[in-house]
């Protein structure tokens, strides 16, 4: 089972299949959306959560472990840009690319915005680490499937791993 870590003890569990379905679609959305060098650095993490590279059931994580920034505009910032996320992902942006019907994402979207929404960054665990840092940003898109790939830690993006 993989696991994302919401606040209070909240978590978004889910199999193998449903985790492979969470990545792509918030893939596609951030995306779109990235701009800022922490958009690139969650980018990266969304990559580390592609379980044809890291493992099936070996991915997850939780919103205190991630560095948020450090400062209250930083740290707002950062949630406005995953509350983003999940919002044009909710909105199935780009789902029509996929080459399967999505059933449960949209519940898997609307329970992770409501713990992300619900989540103080202040309260995240100073030097977590778990969000990569400023030179493991994504930094190349894979032209194929026009999406953030997993430069400068493997060449693949989630859908070429997948064997889209």
């Amino acid at each position: 089972m993989n696991v994302f870590e919401g606040a209070d003890g909240r978590q978004l569990e889910m199999t193998n299949g449903g985790t492979a379905v969470f990545v792509d679609v918030l893939t596609l959305a951030v995306s779109t959306l990235a701009r800022e060098p922490w958009d690139f650095r969650f980018a990266a993490l969304l990559t580390r959560q592609d379980q044809n590279v890291m493992g099936r059931g070996m991915v997850g994580f939780g919103l205190a472990e991630l560095d948020w920034g450090d400062t209250p505009q930083e740290r707002a910032a950062a949630k406005g840009f995953l509350l983003r996320v999940l919002d044009l992902a909710l909105s199935r942006h780009r789902w029509e690319e996929l080459t399967y019907e999505p059933p449960r994402a949209e519940g898997y979207l609307r329970t992770y915005r409501t713990m992300v929404e619900d989540f103080d960054p202040a309260a995240a665990r100073a030097g977590a680490g778990v969000l990569p840092g400023p030179d493991q940003a994504a930094a190349g898109s894979c032209v194929r499937h026009r999406v953030l790939g997993g430069l400068p830690v493997w060449e693949d993006c989630v859908f070429c791993t997948a064997g889209v």
